[in-house]
């Protein structure tokens, strides 16, 4: 076991006739099945060796071989054994990925978010660099750690750096380290990110960020996997994984001559755009009833959900700061909420409630909220663009054919460019106002 140390192993074969003070075999055996991810096991010995074979086999061992070695006998266990560890893995990193999905920033259903989880699962398991372009809180972070927990990286650190947080004095300091001695106060050796990350991933937020003189040292890092510590010419190897992230347009930057192009080239290799909640806003429920149950565990609130009232108030919020914000807005209304056992409107900061639709309706679970919640937020886009759905769907961030599948689902015939839907007035909730200066002022929000 001393040999094996925490090496990653496809099959192991297992002698069964060790002897001499190697132990006994199926202890060894067990040591091996214990250890975290245990390949399969495949044993051999003599026929006089059946009973310890059976005993590896209630261990788990996928098939024992008799001495003399057929080779071909052994292809074929070894060809089997291969596969097994190959589906082990998959399953492995498909619980992984199902995981990382509930996250905030990157539950949903919307076709944007789709598209993002899709591109995630595809650049995780190669050592690609990777981009990641959004505005504010749009959860990019939570997309690097996402990439880096699916991906064979995923056992090494996850080393964070934004460079917005830093005065540009301190960058390259935290970036790539100092040696003793290097400037004042240099008391001793310090190992930046990149030593740090030894084996995992660094991510360089807001990377537009970076200094001009920092960007060239930054490229010079990534094309010669080493870097050199303040106060020496030493080269240190580096294995780690670069994923960045930024607010910024960078290709603008590039073509004002503010960030390098050959720098630009080097980390966007993989572009992941993370989409501004207002452009999926059929993911606030999943994402605010999420934030509830965080938020309710973390400060024992008892809580069971939130009212159509509130996720009605919720659509109608242009959401600035993204995800974050949306994060702050459930867990301030969580903590000055007044002892219902659901947040309602008048548990909202005073800028979110406006617009709303009746806190009540029949039967109000969760499905039906989301249900009213979809109903006005196709309504007031249908609205805002006089009927035109190829425009509506477009303004909601959906494909026209799904734009269609929602007006059959929620039983809207039409909207009238100036006046109420076609829809039967038993279906509106009661209370729900219609001005239309009011509705176009809220899809804009949309």
């Amino acid at each position: 076991m001393a040999l094996l140390g925490d090496k990653s192993l496809d099959v192991i074969l297992l002698n069964l006739d060790l002897q001499n003070g190697s132990g006994d075999p199926c202890a060894l055996f067990k040591a091996v099945s214990d250890r975290e991810s245990a390949p399969p096991v495949i044993t051999f010995g003599w026929d006089n060796r059946r009973r310890k074979a059976l005993e590896a086999f209630q261990r788990g061992a996928v098939d024992f071989l008799e001495q003399p070695l057929d080779v071909q006998a052994l292809k074929f266990a070894l060809d089997g054994a291969c596969r097994r560890a190959d589906l082990a893995r998959d399953l492995i990193a498909a619980q992984k990925f199902l995981s990382s999905m509930h996250v905030e920033g990157l539950l949903g259903n919307s076709e944007p978010m789709e598209q993002v989880n899709e591109v995630i699962g595809k650049v995780a398991g190669v050592h690609t660099s990777v981009l990641i372009t959004g505005e504010s809180g749009t959860g990019k972070g939570v997309v690097a750690r996402a990439i880096h927990n699916l991906s064979q990286r995923a056992d090494k650190p996850f080393v964070a750096f934004s460079a917005c947080a830093f005065p540009e004095s301190l960058i390259e300091d935290e970036l790539f380290g100092h040696e003793k001695g290097a400037f004042t106060g240099a008391s001793q050796m310090r190992r930046g990110r990149f030593e740090e990350a030894k084996g995992g991933t660094v991510f360089l937020d807001e990377i537009g960020d970076l200094p001009l003189p920092l960007q060239a040292k930054l490229l010079r890092v990534l094309q010669e996997r080493s870097v050199e510590r303040l106060g020496s010419n030493v080269s240190h190897p580096i294995d780690v994984r670069v994923i960045c992230a930024t607010s910024r347009n960078l290709e603008d930057m590039v073509q004002k001559g503010t960030f390098r192009e050959d720098l630009y080239f080097r980390v966007s290799v993989v572009g992941i755009h993370m989409p501004p909640l207002r452009e999926r806003a059929e993911d606030i429920p999943l994402l605010a009833e999420y934030f509830l149950k965080v938020f309710a565990k973390a400060h024992n609130k008892q809580l069971r959900g939130l009212t159509p009232g509130f996720l009605s108030a919720l659509a109608r919020h242009s959401w600035p700061g993204n995800v974050r914000e949306l994060q702050n807005v459930i867990e301030r209304s969580l903590v000055l909420a007044n002892g219902n056992d659901h947040l309602g409107v008048k548990d909202l900061p005073q800028e979110l409630r406006g617009y709303t639709i009746p806190e009540e309706v029949p039967g109000g679970t969760f499905h039906e909220a989301l249900r009213t919640f979809k109903r006005e937020l196709v309504r007031s886009a249908l609205r805002m663009h006089s009927g035109n759905k190829l425009k509506a769907a477009k303004e909601l961030g959906i494909s026209r054919c799904y734009l269609h599948r929602l007006l059959n689902q929620l039983n809207i015939a039409g909207v009238k460019p100036d006046g109420d839907s076609e829809e039967s007035e038993s279906r509106r909730p009661s209370g729900v106002r219609v001005g239309n200066e009011e509705l176009r002022m809220s899809a804009r929000a949309v």
